[in-house]
């Protein structure tokens, strides 16, 4: 119940302006830090390997003797062995989904569909490439979250 001593105090717009910054601030340490783990980890993965065991079978095939390479190519090893969550990480990351491509059509219908109707609604036109864009990365990020949930 809501009283004097459990109140949150108002802020002016200063200290609310003040805290904004603030987060931006923090919000582009935290994106910078990401990036940088990224490109660290892309060149980790892309070095050179002299591995006795990878290094023959990658070049066989045509392909530089990497971590990266080593890697999936150890991936798909496993797969062949039966073990399903690494079918799975090799399926996934070669563009094949479990889920059924009627599914698929039937979101994206959805989402043109809400898009004709915002459009009917306000007079807007949202041609904007950079939308577009979002709502791919969106719709990535909420699939990939249903993913995991069913693993």
């Amino acid at each position: 119940m809501a009283n004097n001593e459990n109140l949150k105090p108002v802020r002016t717009k200063n200290e609310a302006r003040e805290r904004g910054r603030n987060g931006g601030k923090k919000s582009g340490e935290v994106r910078r830090r990401k990036a940088d783990f990224r490109k660290t980890l892309n060149l980790l993965l892309t070095a050179e390997i002299d591995s006795p065991e990878w290094t023959p079978v990658l070049e066989a095939l045509g392909l530089e003797s990497t971590l990266e390479s080593a890697m999936l190519a150890a991936q798909i090893k496993e797969a062949m062995n039966g073990n399903t969550k690494a079918a799975y990480f090799v399926a996934q990351y070669a563009g094949q989904s479990s889920e059924p491509e009627e599914n698929i059509r039937n979101r994206e219908a959805d989402t043109e569909l809400k898009r004709a109707r915002k459009q009917a609604v306000t007079g807007e036109n949202e041609t904007d490439e950079a939308l577009d864009k979002l709502d791919q990365i969106l719709k990535e990020v909420r699939d990939n979250a249903v993913k995991q949930e069913t693993e």
